[in-house]
Protein backbone atom coordinates (compact mmCIF):
# COMPACT_ATOMS: atom_id res chain seq x y z
CA UNK A 1 0.00 0.00 0.00
CA UNK A 2 1.33 3.44 -0.96
CA UNK A 3 0.73 6.20 1.58
CA UNK A 4 -0.13 9.79 0.67
CA UNK A 5 3.32 10.90 1.83
CA UNK A 6 5.02 8.21 -0.23
CA UNK A 7 2.99 9.16 -3.32
CA UNK A 8 4.40 12.69 -3.21
CA UNK A 9 7.86 11.27 -3.86
CA UNK A 10 6.92 9.01 -6.75
CA UNK A 11 8.71 10.35 -9.88
CA UNK A 12 7.27 9.55 -13.28
CA UNK A 13 10.06 8.64 -15.69
CA UNK A 14 9.57 9.47 -19.35
CA UNK A 15 10.32 6.47 -21.54
CA UNK A 16 12.97 7.17 -24.13
CA UNK A 17 12.11 6.69 -27.79
CA UNK A 18 14.58 4.70 -29.86
CA UNK A 19 14.05 6.16 -33.32
CA UNK A 20 15.79 7.07 -36.55
CA UNK A 21 17.39 10.43 -37.20
CA UNK A 22 14.73 11.12 -39.83
CA UNK A 23 11.91 10.60 -37.33
CA UNK A 24 13.82 12.72 -34.83
CA UNK A 25 13.80 15.62 -37.31
CA UNK A 26 10.01 15.50 -37.50
CA UNK A 27 9.62 15.17 -33.74
CA UNK A 28 11.95 18.14 -33.22
CA UNK A 29 9.75 20.25 -35.50
CA UNK A 30 6.68 19.25 -33.51
CA UNK A 31 8.44 20.07 -30.23
CA UNK A 32 9.02 23.58 -31.62
CA UNK A 33 5.38 23.88 -32.77
CA UNK A 34 6.57 24.04 -36.39
CA UNK A 35 3.58 22.18 -37.78
CA UNK A 36 3.55 24.03 -41.14
CA UNK A 37 6.62 23.72 -43.36
CA UNK A 38 7.47 24.33 -47.02
CA UNK A 39 9.73 22.25 -49.18
CA UNK A 40 10.61 20.00 -52.10
CA UNK A 41 11.77 16.37 -51.78
CA UNK A 42 14.81 14.64 -53.26
CA UNK A 43 17.13 11.71 -52.73
CA UNK A 44 19.29 13.02 -49.88
CA UNK A 45 16.30 14.13 -47.78
CA UNK A 46 14.00 11.24 -48.66
CA UNK A 47 14.16 9.52 -45.23
CA UNK A 48 12.80 12.69 -43.60
CA UNK A 49 10.02 12.90 -46.19
CA UNK A 50 9.11 9.30 -45.43
CA UNK A 51 8.61 10.30 -41.80
CA UNK A 52 6.66 13.41 -42.80
CA UNK A 53 4.29 11.06 -44.64
CA UNK A 54 3.80 9.07 -41.44
CA UNK A 55 3.18 12.25 -39.40
CA UNK A 56 0.98 14.04 -41.94
CA UNK A 57 -1.89 14.22 -39.43
CA UNK A 58 0.31 16.38 -37.17
CA UNK A 59 2.48 18.37 -39.55
CA UNK A 60 1.44 20.07 -42.78
CA UNK A 61 4.10 19.97 -45.48
CA UNK A 62 3.40 22.30 -48.41
CA UNK A 63 4.94 21.23 -51.70
CA UNK A 64 6.13 24.38 -53.44
CA UNK A 65 7.12 24.27 -57.10
CA UNK A 66 10.69 25.46 -56.50
CA UNK A 67 12.95 25.49 -53.45
CA UNK A 68 13.28 29.29 -53.65
CA UNK A 69 9.50 29.40 -53.36
CA UNK A 70 9.76 27.37 -50.15
CA UNK A 71 12.04 29.93 -48.51
CA UNK A 72 9.92 32.91 -49.55
CA UNK A 73 6.76 31.14 -48.35
CA UNK A 74 8.46 30.45 -45.02
CA UNK A 75 9.43 34.14 -44.87
CA UNK A 76 5.88 35.29 -45.56
CA UNK A 77 4.59 32.97 -42.84
CA UNK A 78 7.20 34.24 -40.36
CA UNK A 79 6.60 37.92 -41.13
CA UNK A 80 2.86 37.85 -40.42
CA UNK A 81 2.93 35.45 -37.45
CA UNK A 82 6.19 36.29 -35.68
CA UNK A 83 6.96 32.54 -35.63
CA UNK A 84 9.93 30.74 -37.16
CA UNK A 85 9.38 29.77 -40.80
CA UNK A 86 10.68 26.39 -41.95
CA UNK A 87 11.89 25.33 -45.41
CA UNK A 88 13.29 21.95 -46.39
CA UNK A 89 15.15 20.72 -49.49
CA UNK A 90 17.46 18.01 -50.73
CA UNK A 91 21.19 18.28 -51.36
CA UNK A 92 23.01 19.89 -54.27
CA UNK A 93 20.75 22.05 -56.45
CA UNK A 94 17.89 21.72 -53.98
CA UNK A 95 20.05 23.24 -51.26
CA UNK A 96 21.58 25.93 -53.45
CA UNK A 97 18.11 26.98 -54.64
CA UNK A 98 17.40 28.03 -51.04
CA UNK A 99 20.23 30.55 -50.96
CA UNK A 100 18.39 33.58 -52.38
CA UNK A 101 15.61 33.22 -49.80
CA UNK A 102 18.13 32.66 -47.01
CA UNK A 103 20.07 35.78 -48.00
CA UNK A 104 16.80 37.73 -48.13
CA UNK A 105 15.87 36.53 -44.63
CA UNK A 106 19.32 37.39 -43.30
CA UNK A 107 19.31 41.01 -44.40
CA UNK A 108 15.65 41.50 -43.39
CA UNK A 109 16.08 39.76 -40.01
CA UNK A 110 13.43 37.09 -40.65
CA UNK A 111 13.46 34.03 -38.35
CA UNK A 112 13.77 30.90 -40.47
CA UNK A 113 15.16 27.37 -40.12
CA UNK A 114 16.21 25.67 -43.35
CA UNK A 115 16.83 21.92 -43.41
CA UNK A 116 18.85 20.31 -46.20
CA UNK A 117 19.70 16.73 -46.93
CA UNK A 118 23.31 15.82 -47.66
CA UNK A 119 25.17 12.87 -49.13
CA UNK A 120 26.30 10.16 -46.70
CA UNK A 121 29.12 11.24 -44.41
CA UNK A 122 31.68 8.84 -45.94
CA UNK A 123 31.10 10.57 -49.32
CA UNK A 124 31.64 14.13 -48.07
CA UNK A 125 34.30 15.88 -50.12
CA UNK A 126 34.26 13.28 -52.89
CA UNK A 127 32.17 15.24 -55.39
CA UNK A 128 29.40 12.67 -55.01
CA UNK A 129 26.15 13.02 -56.97
CA UNK A 130 24.31 16.16 -55.87
CA UNK A 131 26.92 17.05 -53.26
CA UNK A 132 27.60 20.72 -52.56
CA UNK A 133 29.22 22.32 -49.54
CA UNK A 134 26.03 24.07 -48.49
CA UNK A 135 27.46 24.94 -45.07
CA UNK A 136 30.33 26.78 -46.74
CA UNK A 137 28.06 28.38 -49.32
CA UNK A 138 25.49 29.57 -46.79
CA UNK A 139 27.88 30.79 -44.08
CA UNK A 140 27.88 34.45 -45.25
CA UNK A 141 24.06 34.62 -45.36
CA UNK A 142 23.02 32.71 -42.23
CA UNK A 143 22.90 33.68 -38.59
CA UNK A 144 24.22 30.17 -37.83
CA UNK A 145 24.60 26.88 -39.64
CA UNK A 146 25.64 23.32 -38.80
CA UNK A 147 26.20 19.99 -40.51
CA UNK A 148 24.87 16.92 -38.67
CA UNK A 149 26.68 13.63 -39.30
CA UNK A 150 25.38 11.66 -36.30
CA UNK A 151 21.70 11.10 -35.45
CA UNK A 152 22.35 11.75 -31.77
CA UNK A 153 23.20 15.39 -32.60
CA UNK A 154 19.75 16.15 -34.01
CA UNK A 155 17.77 17.16 -30.88
CA UNK A 156 20.41 19.53 -29.52
CA UNK A 157 21.13 21.14 -32.87
CA UNK A 158 17.45 21.64 -33.72
CA UNK A 159 16.74 23.17 -30.32
CA UNK A 160 19.69 25.50 -30.72
CA UNK A 161 18.67 26.38 -34.29
CA UNK A 162 15.16 27.48 -33.35
CA UNK A 163 16.45 29.47 -30.39
CA UNK A 164 19.09 31.29 -32.46
CA UNK A 165 16.69 31.96 -35.34
CA UNK A 166 14.07 33.62 -33.11
CA UNK A 167 16.05 35.25 -30.32
CA UNK A 168 17.68 38.68 -30.31
CA UNK A 169 17.89 40.04 -33.82
CA UNK A 170 16.21 37.20 -35.73
CA UNK A 171 17.64 35.53 -38.81
CA UNK A 172 17.93 32.34 -40.85
CA UNK A 173 19.65 29.18 -39.65
CA UNK A 174 20.59 26.22 -41.86
CA UNK A 175 20.92 22.58 -40.72
CA UNK A 176 22.54 20.15 -43.17
CA UNK A 177 21.95 16.44 -42.37
CA UNK A 178 23.86 13.61 -43.99
CA UNK A 179 21.77 10.74 -45.29
CA UNK A 180 23.33 8.14 -42.99
CA UNK A 181 22.47 10.33 -39.97
CA UNK A 182 18.84 10.21 -41.11
CA UNK A 183 18.86 6.38 -41.11
CA UNK A 184 20.89 5.91 -37.92
CA UNK A 185 18.88 5.17 -34.74
CA UNK A 186 19.35 6.51 -31.21
CA UNK A 187 17.51 7.24 -27.96
CA UNK A 188 15.55 10.46 -28.55
CA UNK A 189 15.06 13.13 -25.89
CA UNK A 190 14.24 16.78 -26.55
CA UNK A 191 14.92 19.82 -24.42
CA UNK A 192 14.23 23.32 -25.68
CA UNK A 193 17.18 25.69 -25.81
CA UNK A 194 17.08 28.86 -23.71
CA UNK A 195 20.68 30.02 -24.03
CA UNK A 196 23.84 29.36 -26.00
CA UNK A 197 27.32 29.81 -24.63
CA UNK A 198 29.11 32.81 -26.18
CA UNK A 199 25.86 34.04 -27.76
CA UNK A 200 24.10 36.92 -26.04
CA UNK A 201 20.68 37.29 -27.64
CA UNK A 202 20.03 40.79 -26.36
CA UNK A 203 22.04 43.34 -24.38
CA UNK A 204 20.74 44.48 -21.01
CA UNK A 205 19.24 47.96 -21.10
CA UNK A 206 21.57 50.49 -19.47
CA UNK A 207 19.62 52.99 -17.37
CA UNK A 208 22.27 55.69 -17.79
CA UNK A 209 21.92 55.46 -21.57
CA UNK A 210 18.14 55.69 -21.18
CA UNK A 211 18.41 58.81 -19.02
CA UNK A 212 20.90 60.41 -21.42
CA UNK A 213 18.51 59.78 -24.32
CA UNK A 214 15.59 61.23 -22.35
CA UNK A 215 17.60 64.38 -21.61
CA UNK A 216 18.20 64.96 -25.32
CA UNK A 217 14.54 64.26 -26.14
CA UNK A 218 13.24 66.66 -23.48
CA UNK A 219 15.48 69.51 -24.65
CA UNK A 220 14.91 69.06 -28.40
CA UNK A 221 12.91 71.68 -30.29
CA UNK A 222 12.67 69.80 -33.59
CA UNK A 223 12.91 66.08 -32.87
CA UNK A 224 12.16 63.44 -35.48
CA UNK A 225 11.88 59.65 -35.25
CA UNK A 226 12.73 57.11 -37.93
CA UNK A 227 11.44 53.68 -36.96
CA UNK A 228 12.13 50.36 -38.59
CA UNK A 229 11.20 46.71 -38.42
CA UNK A 230 12.81 46.39 -34.99
CA UNK A 231 9.57 47.75 -33.52
CA UNK A 232 7.63 44.89 -35.15
CA UNK A 233 10.20 42.17 -34.44
CA UNK A 234 10.38 43.29 -30.81
CA UNK A 235 6.58 43.38 -30.57
CA UNK A 236 6.99 46.89 -29.20
CA UNK A 237 4.15 48.57 -31.10
CA UNK A 238 2.24 49.64 -27.98
CA UNK A 239 5.35 50.90 -26.19
CA UNK A 240 6.38 52.83 -29.31
CA UNK A 241 2.93 54.40 -29.68
CA UNK A 242 2.89 55.45 -26.02
CA UNK A 243 6.38 56.95 -26.39
CA UNK A 244 5.66 59.08 -29.46
CA UNK A 245 2.27 60.22 -28.17
CA UNK A 246 3.70 61.39 -24.86
CA UNK A 247 6.51 63.37 -26.49
CA UNK A 248 4.46 64.14 -29.65
CA UNK A 249 7.35 63.51 -32.01
CA UNK A 250 6.83 63.27 -35.80
CA UNK A 251 7.61 59.68 -36.78
CA UNK A 252 8.68 58.39 -40.19
CA UNK A 253 9.22 54.78 -41.21
CA UNK A 254 11.51 52.65 -43.26
CA UNK A 255 9.92 50.21 -45.73
CA UNK A 256 10.11 47.34 -43.25
CA UNK A 257 8.86 49.52 -40.40
CA UNK A 258 5.63 50.16 -42.29
CA UNK A 259 2.50 49.00 -40.37
CA UNK A 260 4.16 49.17 -36.92
CA UNK A 261 2.15 52.39 -36.54
CA UNK A 262 -1.24 52.84 -38.24
CA UNK A 263 -0.78 54.85 -41.43
CA UNK A 264 -3.52 57.28 -40.42
CA UNK A 265 -1.97 58.08 -37.01
CA UNK A 266 -1.55 61.83 -36.56
CA UNK A 267 2.19 61.51 -35.84
CA UNK A 268 2.87 59.22 -38.79
CA UNK A 269 4.62 61.50 -41.30
CA UNK A 270 5.41 58.94 -43.98
CA UNK A 271 8.30 57.01 -45.47
CA UNK A 272 11.97 57.96 -45.60
CA UNK A 273 14.36 56.84 -48.28
CA UNK A 274 14.95 56.93 -52.01
CA UNK A 275 11.26 56.92 -52.96
CA UNK A 276 9.96 58.06 -49.60
CA UNK A 277 7.83 61.06 -48.82
CA UNK A 278 8.99 64.60 -49.41
CA UNK A 279 8.52 65.96 -45.88
CA UNK A 280 10.42 63.41 -43.76
CA UNK A 281 13.29 63.27 -46.24
CA UNK A 282 13.70 67.06 -46.46
CA UNK A 283 13.27 67.61 -42.73
CA UNK A 284 15.83 64.96 -41.82
CA UNK A 285 18.38 67.66 -42.54
CA UNK A 286 16.52 70.27 -40.48
CA UNK A 287 15.71 68.38 -37.28
CA UNK A 288 17.85 69.01 -34.18
CA UNK A 289 17.41 65.47 -32.85
CA UNK A 290 17.12 62.29 -34.93
CA UNK A 291 15.87 59.25 -33.02
CA UNK A 292 16.38 55.92 -34.76
CA UNK A 293 14.26 53.11 -33.37
CA UNK A 294 14.95 49.56 -34.57
CA UNK A 295 16.44 50.57 -37.91
CA UNK A 296 19.93 50.27 -39.37
CA UNK A 297 20.58 53.42 -41.44
CA UNK A 298 20.97 51.58 -44.74
CA UNK A 299 22.03 53.52 -47.83
CA UNK A 300 18.53 53.70 -49.35
CA UNK A 301 17.39 55.59 -46.24
CA UNK A 302 20.37 57.89 -45.76
CA UNK A 303 21.47 58.80 -49.26
CA UNK A 304 24.87 60.50 -48.98
CA UNK A 305 26.24 59.93 -45.49
CA UNK A 306 28.40 63.04 -45.88
CA UNK A 307 25.29 65.23 -45.68
CA UNK A 308 22.91 63.07 -43.65
CA UNK A 309 21.49 64.82 -40.54
CA UNK A 310 24.82 66.50 -39.77
CA UNK A 311 23.05 69.25 -37.83
CA UNK A 312 21.30 66.83 -35.48
CA UNK A 313 22.11 64.89 -32.35
CA UNK A 314 21.43 61.18 -32.90
CA UNK A 315 19.89 58.62 -30.55
CA UNK A 316 19.94 55.00 -31.70
CA UNK A 317 17.67 52.38 -30.07
CA UNK A 318 19.06 49.04 -31.30
CA UNK A 319 19.34 45.39 -30.26
CA UNK A 320 22.39 44.57 -32.41
CA UNK A 321 25.62 46.24 -31.21
CA UNK A 322 27.11 45.78 -34.70
CA UNK A 323 24.69 48.39 -36.07
CA UNK A 324 25.76 51.11 -33.64
CA UNK A 325 28.01 53.69 -35.38
CA UNK A 326 28.24 51.42 -38.44
CA UNK A 327 26.87 54.07 -40.82
CA UNK A 328 25.73 56.98 -38.65
CA UNK A 329 27.51 58.02 -35.46
CA UNK A 330 25.19 57.99 -32.44
CA UNK A 331 25.48 60.56 -29.66
CA UNK A 332 23.55 58.18 -27.42
CA UNK A 333 23.14 54.48 -28.14
CA UNK A 334 20.43 52.66 -26.19
CA UNK A 335 21.25 48.99 -26.63
CA UNK A 336 18.67 46.34 -25.84
CA UNK A 337 15.31 44.90 -26.79
CA UNK A 338 13.35 47.92 -28.03
CA UNK A 339 10.23 46.79 -26.14
CA UNK A 340 12.21 47.00 -22.91
CA UNK A 341 14.10 50.17 -23.88
CA UNK A 342 10.95 52.14 -24.73
CA UNK A 343 9.23 50.99 -21.55
CA UNK A 344 12.26 52.12 -19.55
CA UNK A 345 12.48 55.57 -21.15
CA UNK A 346 8.79 56.47 -21.00
CA UNK A 347 8.78 57.70 -17.35
CA UNK A 348 11.76 59.97 -18.05
CA UNK A 349 10.25 61.60 -21.15
CA UNK A 350 8.31 64.83 -20.59
CA UNK A 351 4.89 65.40 -22.07
CA UNK A 352 5.42 67.78 -24.92
CA UNK A 353 3.90 69.46 -27.94
CA UNK A 354 5.80 70.11 -31.13
CA UNK A 355 2.87 71.52 -33.06
CA UNK A 356 4.82 74.18 -34.95
CA UNK A 357 7.50 71.66 -35.95
CA UNK A 358 4.82 69.13 -36.93
CA UNK A 359 3.14 71.77 -39.10
CA UNK A 360 6.30 71.87 -41.23
CA UNK A 361 5.69 68.24 -42.17
CA UNK A 362 2.08 69.04 -43.07
CA UNK A 363 3.13 71.94 -45.30
CA UNK A 364 5.59 69.81 -47.24
CA UNK A 365 3.05 66.98 -47.41
CA UNK A 366 0.72 69.42 -49.18
CA UNK A 367 3.48 70.25 -51.66
CA UNK A 368 3.96 66.55 -52.42
CA UNK A 369 0.23 66.07 -52.83
CA UNK A 370 0.02 68.86 -55.39
CA UNK A 371 3.14 67.84 -57.30
CA UNK A 372 2.88 64.02 -57.15
CA UNK A 373 0.06 62.39 -55.23
CA UNK A 374 -2.87 64.11 -56.93
CA UNK A 375 -1.94 62.70 -60.33
CA UNK A 376 -1.01 59.29 -58.86
CA UNK A 377 -4.33 58.87 -57.07
CA UNK A 378 -6.72 60.99 -59.16
CA UNK A 379 -5.15 60.95 -62.62
CA UNK A 380 -6.31 63.26 -65.37
CA UNK A 381 -4.59 61.34 -68.16
CA UNK A 382 -6.10 58.35 -69.90
CA UNK A 383 -3.74 55.60 -68.72
CA UNK A 384 -4.28 53.81 -65.43
CA UNK A 385 -1.74 54.53 -62.67
CA UNK A 386 -0.36 52.18 -60.06
CA UNK A 387 -1.37 54.65 -57.36
CA UNK A 388 -5.07 54.54 -58.23
CA UNK A 389 -4.99 50.73 -58.13
CA UNK A 390 -3.68 50.93 -54.55
CA UNK A 391 -6.37 53.51 -53.76
CA UNK A 392 -9.09 51.08 -54.88
CA UNK A 393 -7.53 48.23 -52.89
CA UNK A 394 -7.60 50.49 -49.81
CA UNK A 395 -11.26 51.28 -50.46
CA UNK A 396 -12.08 47.59 -50.70
CA UNK A 397 -9.95 46.40 -47.76
CA UNK A 398 -10.50 49.27 -45.36
CA UNK A 399 -6.81 49.06 -44.47
CA UNK A 400 -7.22 45.62 -42.88
CA UNK A 401 -5.50 43.49 -45.54
CA UNK A 402 -1.98 42.10 -45.54
CA UNK A 403 -0.18 43.57 -48.55
CA UNK A 404 2.67 41.47 -49.96
CA UNK A 405 4.64 43.36 -52.59
CA UNK A 406 7.36 42.28 -54.97
CA UNK A 407 10.29 44.51 -55.94
CA UNK A 408 10.17 47.46 -58.31
CA UNK A 409 8.02 50.50 -59.01
CA UNK A 410 4.86 48.74 -57.82
CA UNK A 411 6.61 48.06 -54.48
CA UNK A 412 7.23 51.76 -53.96
CA UNK A 413 3.65 52.62 -54.93
CA UNK A 414 2.37 49.92 -52.56
CA UNK A 415 4.48 51.18 -49.67
CA UNK A 416 3.57 54.81 -50.35
CA UNK A 417 -0.18 54.36 -50.77
CA UNK A 418 -1.35 51.18 -49.03
CA UNK A 419 -3.22 51.84 -45.77
CA UNK A 420 -2.61 49.71 -42.69
CA UNK A 421 -4.60 49.57 -39.47
CA UNK A 422 -2.62 46.80 -37.78
CA UNK A 423 0.93 45.59 -37.45
CA UNK A 424 2.61 42.75 -39.38
CA UNK A 425 0.60 43.74 -42.45
CA UNK A 426 3.33 44.87 -44.86
CA UNK A 427 5.42 42.03 -46.29
CA UNK A 428 8.11 42.83 -48.84
CA UNK A 429 11.76 42.20 -49.65
CA UNK A 430 13.60 45.18 -48.22
CA UNK A 431 17.36 44.84 -48.00
CA UNK A 432 18.00 42.30 -50.75
CA UNK A 433 15.30 43.51 -53.15
CA UNK A 434 14.41 40.05 -54.44
CA UNK A 435 12.24 39.99 -57.55
CA UNK A 436 9.94 36.96 -57.43
CA UNK A 437 9.51 37.26 -53.65
CA UNK A 438 5.84 38.20 -53.56
CA UNK A 439 3.89 35.23 -54.93
CA UNK A 440 5.36 32.52 -52.66
CA UNK A 441 5.56 34.96 -49.72
CA UNK A 442 1.86 35.72 -50.15
CA UNK A 443 1.07 32.00 -50.03
CA UNK A 444 3.00 31.69 -46.77
CA UNK A 445 1.34 34.80 -45.36
CA UNK A 446 -2.15 33.54 -46.18
CA UNK A 447 -1.42 30.24 -44.47
CA UNK A 448 -0.08 32.11 -41.46
CA UNK A 449 -3.17 34.32 -41.07
CA UNK A 450 -5.94 32.45 -42.93
CA UNK A 451 -8.67 34.73 -41.54
CA UNK A 452 -7.15 37.88 -43.09
CA UNK A 453 -7.22 39.01 -46.70
CA UNK A 454 -3.78 38.74 -48.30
CA UNK A 455 -3.23 40.82 -51.44
CA UNK A 456 -0.12 40.34 -53.54
CA UNK A 457 1.14 43.26 -55.65
CA UNK A 458 3.70 42.49 -58.36
CA UNK A 459 4.96 43.80 -61.66
CA UNK A 460 4.93 41.77 -64.84
CA UNK A 461 8.69 41.15 -64.53
CA UNK A 462 9.02 39.89 -60.96
CA UNK A 463 5.77 37.92 -61.18
CA UNK A 464 7.22 35.71 -63.91
CA UNK A 465 10.28 34.85 -61.82
CA UNK A 466 8.22 32.59 -59.52
CA UNK A 467 5.03 32.21 -61.57
CA UNK A 468 5.27 28.43 -61.12
CA UNK A 469 4.01 28.89 -57.55
CA UNK A 470 0.53 29.21 -59.00
CA UNK A 471 0.79 25.42 -58.86
CA UNK A 472 1.15 25.63 -55.09
CA UNK A 473 -2.07 27.65 -54.97
CA UNK A 474 -3.77 25.06 -57.19
CA UNK A 475 -2.78 22.27 -54.80
CA UNK A 476 -3.35 24.07 -51.46
CA UNK A 477 -6.31 26.29 -52.43
CA UNK A 478 -4.64 29.22 -50.63
CA UNK A 479 -7.01 32.14 -51.22
CA UNK A 480 -4.40 34.70 -52.22
CA UNK A 481 -5.52 37.77 -54.17
CA UNK A 482 -2.95 38.31 -56.93
CA UNK A 483 -2.61 41.74 -58.54
CA UNK A 484 -0.17 42.22 -61.41
CA UNK A 485 0.44 45.82 -62.47
CA UNK A 486 1.49 45.28 -66.07
CA UNK A 487 3.38 48.09 -67.78
CA UNK A 488 5.25 45.77 -70.17
CA UNK A 489 8.57 46.97 -68.77
CA UNK A 490 10.99 46.25 -65.97
CA UNK A 491 9.66 49.52 -64.68
CA UNK A 492 12.17 50.59 -62.05
CA UNK A 493 15.16 49.92 -64.29
CA UNK A 494 13.39 51.65 -67.19
CA UNK A 495 12.78 54.71 -64.99
CA UNK A 496 16.49 54.95 -64.22
CA UNK A 497 17.31 54.49 -67.91
CA UNK A 498 14.94 57.35 -68.72
CA UNK A 499 16.34 59.72 -66.09
CA UNK A 500 20.03 58.84 -66.11
CA UNK A 501 20.79 56.98 -69.36
CA UNK A 502 19.11 59.21 -71.98
CA UNK A 503 16.16 56.85 -72.47
CA UNK A 504 18.30 53.96 -73.71
CA UNK A 505 15.88 51.21 -72.67
CA UNK A 506 18.37 48.35 -72.79
CA UNK A 507 16.70 44.96 -72.16
CA UNK A 508 13.84 46.34 -70.10
CA UNK A 509 10.86 46.06 -72.47
CA UNK A 510 8.81 42.91 -71.83
CA UNK A 511 6.87 40.78 -74.29
CA UNK A 512 4.44 39.09 -71.93
CA UNK A 513 2.21 36.02 -72.16
CA UNK A 514 -1.54 35.95 -71.59
CA UNK A 515 -1.47 36.16 -67.79
CA UNK A 516 -5.24 35.63 -67.48
CA UNK A 517 -5.08 32.42 -69.52
CA UNK A 518 -2.19 31.15 -67.41
CA UNK A 519 -4.08 31.83 -64.16
CA UNK A 520 -7.16 30.06 -65.50
CA UNK A 521 -4.92 27.13 -66.44
CA UNK A 522 -4.19 26.80 -62.73
CA UNK A 523 -7.94 26.93 -61.96
CA UNK A 524 -7.71 30.47 -60.57
CA UNK A 525 -10.45 32.98 -61.40
CA UNK A 526 -8.90 35.76 -63.45
CA UNK A 527 -9.66 39.11 -65.04
CA UNK A 528 -7.84 41.82 -67.00
CA UNK A 529 -8.58 45.54 -66.53
CA UNK A 530 -7.64 48.09 -69.17
CA UNK A 531 -10.17 50.88 -68.51
CA UNK A 532 -10.60 53.14 -65.49
CA UNK A 533 -14.36 52.64 -65.36
CA UNK A 534 -13.82 48.91 -64.75
CA UNK A 535 -11.19 49.20 -62.02
CA UNK A 536 -13.17 49.74 -58.81
CA UNK A 537 -15.76 47.07 -59.63
CA UNK A 538 -13.04 44.56 -60.56
CA UNK A 539 -11.09 45.17 -57.34
CA UNK A 540 -14.29 44.73 -55.31
CA UNK A 541 -15.04 41.50 -57.15
CA UNK A 542 -11.56 40.21 -56.38
CA UNK A 543 -11.75 41.11 -52.70
CA UNK A 544 -15.17 39.50 -52.29
CA UNK A 545 -13.97 36.19 -53.70
CA UNK A 546 -13.59 33.40 -51.14
CA UNK A 547 -10.95 31.72 -53.31
CA UNK A 548 -7.73 32.74 -55.03
CA UNK A 549 -8.19 35.45 -57.64
CA UNK A 550 -5.91 36.93 -60.29
CA UNK A 551 -6.31 40.53 -61.43
CA UNK A 552 -4.13 42.00 -64.15
CA UNK A 553 -4.25 45.79 -64.43
CA UNK A 554 -2.68 47.23 -67.56
CA UNK A 555 -1.13 50.48 -66.36
CA UNK A 556 0.57 53.33 -68.15
CA UNK A 557 3.84 52.09 -69.66
CA UNK A 558 6.07 54.98 -68.59
CA UNK A 559 4.53 56.00 -65.27
CA UNK A 560 7.39 56.95 -62.94
CA UNK A 561 7.50 56.82 -59.15
CA UNK A 562 8.32 60.09 -57.40
CA UNK A 563 9.63 61.58 -55.15
CA UNK A 564 13.09 60.21 -55.83
CA UNK A 565 16.54 60.73 -54.32
CA UNK A 566 19.21 59.99 -56.95
CA UNK A 567 21.83 57.46 -55.89
CA UNK A 568 24.51 59.07 -53.76
CA UNK A 569 22.64 62.37 -53.44
CA UNK A 570 21.63 64.04 -50.20
CA UNK A 571 18.15 63.47 -48.79
CA UNK A 572 17.73 67.23 -49.22
CA UNK A 573 18.07 66.75 -52.98
CA UNK A 574 14.86 64.74 -53.23
CA UNK A 575 13.14 65.29 -56.59
CA UNK A 576 9.40 65.68 -57.09
CA UNK A 577 9.63 65.26 -60.86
Amino acid sequence: MTTKTQTAFVIETKQKLHISGAEAVVRCLLEEDADLIYGYPGGAIMPVYDELYKFQDKINHVLTRHEQGATHAAQGFARVTGKVGVAIATSGPGATNLITGIADAQIDSTPMVCITGQVASHLLGSDAFQETDIVGISTPVTKWNYQITKASEIPEIFAKAFYIAKSGRPGPVLIDITKDAQFETFDFEYEKCTSVRSYKAKPEVNLEEVKAAATLINSAKKPMIVFGQGVILGEAEQEFKAFIEKARIPSAWTILGLSALPTEHELNVGMVGMHGNYAPNKLTNECDLLIAVGMRFDDRVTGSLNTYAKQAKVIHFEIDPAEIDKNVKADVAVLGDVKESLAEILPFVNKNSHDEWLSNFHKLEAVEFDKVKREDLFPTKEGLTMGEVLKEINNASGGDAVIVSDVGQHQMFACRYAKFNQTKSNVTSGGLGTMGFALPAAIGAKMGVPDREVVMIAGDGGYQMTIQELGTILQTKAAVKIVVLNNEYLGMVRQWQQLFFDKRYASTEMTNPDFVAIAKGYDIAAKRVTKREDLAKSVQEMMQSKEAYFLEVCVEKENNVFPMIPTGASVSDIRLE
